[in-house]
């Protein structure tokens, strides 16, 4: 059963087309792999396991999969996009397919050809993370192409989140409150990581996600200092804070939430102090999530509390970012971004630390519905939490 529905996919094509129209482009090719889901899925709300592929869209007519033999029968199935060519370069490597009908680049294009007539302009988006092999085979077989890079004007088209995917996200934050109530009550002495993990990504299957978005992050002690560690058989320890992690996905859009916790369940009045910080800081950056500001705009109140009280050496990530397909993707609400709050945005405030010499590393994460009158939760449990200091 495929999780994009073709009202959305239709609408997704028209906006993409009307990129295409503007730089007069004759089809796009959308490039993806399990690495970089976000792009492929917007289109297809699929992705295929072992094989990396593309997204094919011409100015008319249907879209196609480029893709390999295995994800195929998968494509004809789940994908909101079902006509597929398979291509050597998209295969898994060495691995032999006598019954699949594979063919190249020069014959797609030749194929295009007679669809479309001269084909004088192709888009390519994410070109910059394609392998060398793969771009080269599309720069050969579609020789005196003009090849245009598009990558930014369709991950735009993701910025603004259509009523559907806030639904789906809405949704799958809804788990990660599920998800943080059974990983707190799995933190106790004597519990390994991957205990903890395994409670909070039972209570997301149990309850119907359709992924993560990154493998949960379990980190005891000093182990919180890997910024996203992933859970090991090291066994927590009274005394010890422990960084938790997890983002569950509704139809492959995430929700997240992540938390510092005291292994024996109340924290010293160190410890105390130590996650004081974090709400300080959270709580600043709450306060800046208002429709029309930039992102150094939004960053700089926390940013300065945390110069204040002698952390910021300590600081790996900006402390907005936006939420979707990935658990963390564009834009980012940093230092130096003019990117600007809108409403129908979503986004997570994600306040961390990193390296302290006592504290070692900490984290605290939940998101927010951009709305014009400002922020709504996704989580009113998580966010009570985080801004109450």
């Amino acid at each position: 059963m495929g999780y994009l529905i073709r009202e959305e996919r239709d609408v997704r094509l028209s906006r993409l087309r009307a990129i295409m129209k503007v730089h007069k482009l004759d089809a796009v090719l959308v490039y993806y792999d399990e690495f970089n889901i976000g792009n492929g899925w917007y289109l297809t709300g699929w992705c295929p396991q072992f094989e990396s592929g593309a997204v094919l869209v011409p100015a008319e007519g249907e879209p196609m999969i480029l893709g390999g033999p295995e994800s195929e029968p998968f494509a004809k199935l789940d994908s909101a996009i079902t006509e597929t060519r398979n291509f050597p370069v998209f295969m898994v490597p060495d691995e032999e397919y006598p019954n699949a009908v594979i063919i190249d680049f020069p014959a797609l294009f030749s194929e295009l050809s007679g669809r479309l007539g001269k084909i004088a302009r192709v888009g390519l988006v994410g070109a910059g993370r394609m392998p060398a092999e793969c771009y080269s085979q599309i720069t050969e077989g579609f020789k005196g192409v003009e090849l245009v890079d598009i990558t930014q004007a369709y991950v735009e088209l993701r910025y603004i989140k259509s009523p559907w995917e806030i639904n789906h996200i809405r949704e799958a934050f809804k788990l990660a409150d599920h998800c943080y109530e059974a990983m707190k009550k799995a933190v106790a002495p004597g519990a390994t990581e991957i205990e903890v993990a395994a409670a909070g990504e039972y209570a997301a299957r149990s309850r119907g996600a359709s992924g993560f978005g990154f493998s949960a992050i379990v980190g005891s002690g000093r182990r919180s200092n890997a910024v996203v560690p992933t859970a090991s058989s090291k066994k927590l320890e009274a005394g010890e804070l422990v960084m938790i992690g997890l983002a569950p996905k509704i139809s492959g859009y995430a929700g997240v939430v992540g938390d510092l916790l005291p292994v024996t369940g109340q924290p010293t009045p160190r410890q105390s102090d130590c996650i004081k910080y974090l709400k300080e800081a959270f709580a600043l950056t709450r306060e800046q999530l208002v429709p029309g500001k930039t992102g150094r705009e939004i960053d700089a109140p926390a940013r300065a509390y945390f110069e204040k009280v002698g952390f910021t050496k300590y600081l790996v990530c900006p402390f907005v970012h936006t939420i979707g397909l990935h658990e963390a993707e564009s834009p980012f609400f940093g230092p130096g971004s003019d990117d600007v709050l809108q409403p129908g945005m979503t986004v997570c405030v994600d306040v961390s630390y990193f390296g302290h010499p006592e504290f070692n590393g900490a984290r605290i994460e939940t998101g927010y519905e951009i709305t014009d009158k400002g922020a709504v939760p996704f989580s009113s449990m998580m966010d009570d939490m985080f801004n109450r200091i």
